[in-house]
């Protein structure tokens, strides 16, 4: 995949997430993985998406406790 591949596929995620379609799980899920793969790639990760992927996990992580 190229740089414009991974945007395309953000893009998709993040209107899925304002739309409020599927799971927030799965959402997190398909972000991590557009990330990771990302970062295996040597390309760079978005600061906010970094970011959103990391809130996503805490707050899984918080409910997961309850």
């Amino acid at each position: 995949m190229d740089e414009k591949d991974f945007e395309a596929a953000l893009s998709l995620l993040i209107d899925e997430m304002e739309g409020d379609q599927g799971d927030r799980h799965e959402i997190l899920m398909r972000l991590r993985q557009t990330l990771d793969t990302m970062r295996a790639e040597g390309l760079p990760v978005p600061d906010d998406l970094a970011k959103l992927e990391q809130a996503l996990a805490a707050e899984f992580e918080a409910e997961a406790k309850r």
